[in-house]
C-alpha cells in the first residue's frame, strides 16, 4: 500500500490485536463504575494487574484520556495542576460482586498523551509505560479508539528507537528490550526489586521479540541479524549523542517525579484511603478515616501518624 513504512503493517496489526485482548469480566465492570457518566476518550489498563492477574491486594492501574481536562470531575485547581504537570492521579476501590477491587487512576489530555509518547520528550515516563502490554478497554467512538491506538504504537517506536541506542552493540532483541527498561526504571524514583525491566521482558517474551526488527525497520534504523544475533548499524558517534540526550532525560526524570509527588499532595483524589490501604498492606495495622481526614489528609496526617508509630508501624520486622 502507497505510504506504508516497512514493518508498519506488522506493528499495527500486533498492537491492535493486544490493545483488544479480552480482560476478566471483573475490569470491564470496575471501569463502568468507576466511569459513571463520564465520556473521556478511552480508557487504557496496563501494570502487574495485567500481567499476573486479580488477586486480594493487586493494585490495577488504569490510564484515562481526555478530550478536554475537564472531561473529567474534578476541581479547578486539579484541572490545572493537571494541565501544568501531567498526569494527575487518583485512587478509586469499588466493590464488583465479592471482590474489592482497588485502582490507580493517571489522567491525561489526548494532547500530552501524543507529546509523552515521542522519543524526543523529556519525560520518559509515559512511552516506557505505553511500549509495554496494554488494553483499550473503553473507547468513547472509532476516532477516539484510532487516535489511541496511533499514541500506544508511538510509544512502542519511541522505546525501541531507545533501545537501539542504550542497547549492546549486538546481541538478542530481548537484550535490547532488558537494556532499555534498565535504563527508564534507573530513570525515575520508583522503589523496584533489581530486575523489575527484566520481569516484565520474561513476562512477554513472544511479543518483545516480535515487535523490536519490525519498529527498526519502520525508524529506518538498518541491522544485520545472524544465529539470533542481531546488530543495529548505529554510527558511534550517532550513538554517543544519543546516550548524552538520555543523560539529560535521567537527570530530569527525578526532579519531575519529585514534583508530582509535591503535587499530589493536594490533587491526589482518594489519597487518605490509598496510604491507609498501603499502611495495612504492609503493616496489618488497620488505619481508621475520619470524613475530616479524608477531605484534609495533610492536615489529618500528624496525629494519624503519630498513632501509626505508637502502634509499632513504623518498626523493621
Amino acid at each position: 500500500m502507497k505510504g506504508i513504512r516497512p514493518g508498519q503493517k506488522e506493528i499495527f496489526a500486533l498492537t491492535e490485536q493486544e490493545l483488544h485482548t479480552s480482560v476478566s469480566p471483573l475490569v470491564t465492570k470496575f471501569v463502568r463504575n468507576l466511569l459513571g457518566n463520564a465520556q473521556p476518550l478511552g480508557v487504557l489498563f496496563y501494570g502487574s494487574g495485567l500481567r499476573g492477574g486479580i488477586q486480594d491486594d493487586t493494585l490495577l492501574d488504569f490510564y484515562i484520556i481526555v478530550d478536554k481536562q475537564s472531561d473529567w470531575p474534578r476541581t479547578r485547581l486539579s484541572c490545572l495542576a493537571n494541565a501544568l504537570l501531567p498526569p494527575n492521579v487518583e485512587y478509586h476501590e469499588y466493590r464488583v460482586g465479592k471482590h474489592l477491587l482497588r485502582t490507580k487512576v493517571a489522567i491525561l489530555s489526548l494532547a500530552q498523551f501524543r507529546a509523552l509518547t515521542r522519543p524526543q520528550t523529556l519525560d520518559t515516563t509515559v512511552w516506557a509505560r505505553f511500549s509495554q502490554p496494554v488494553r483499550l478497554v473503553w473507547w468513547r467512538d472509532s476516532k477516539a479508539q484510532d487516535a489511541l491506538h496511533a499514541c500506544v504504537m508511538r510509544a512502542v517506536l519511541a522505546a525501541a528507537w531507545w533501545a537501539a541506542q542504550l542497547g549492546p552493540d549486538s546481541g538478542t532483541v530481548l537484550d535490547y528490550w532488558n537494556a532499555l527498561y534498565r535504563n527508564t526504571y534507573r530513570v525515575e524514583l520508583r522503589v523496584e526489586k533489581a530486575g523489575r525491566g527484566q520481569s516484565i521482558v520474561d513476562a512477554y517474551t513472544q511479543r518483545y521479540a516480535q515487535l523490536l526488527l519490525p519498529c527498526w525497520q519502520m525508524l529506518g534504523i538498518p541491522y544485520t541479524s545472524q544465529d539470533q544475533i542481531v546488530t543495529p548499524q548505529i554510527q558511534q558517534e550517532q550513538k554517543q549523542h544519543a546516550i548524552h540526550k538520555w543523560a539529560l532525560r535521567a537527570s530530569c526524570g527525578r526532579p519531575l517525579n519529585i514534583l508530582r509527588l509535591l503535587k499530589a499532595a493536594y490533587t491526589f483524589t482518594g489519597g487518605a484511603r490509598y496510604a491507609a490501604w498501603k499502611v495495612q498492606r504492609h503493616s496489618g495495622i488497620e488505619v481508621p478515616l475520619s470524613p475530616f481526614a479524608e477531605k484534609h489528609p495533610l492536615l489529618a496526617a500528624p496525629p494519624i501518624v503519630w498513632r501509626l508509630w505508637q502502634q509499632g508501624a513504623f518498626k523493621r520486622k
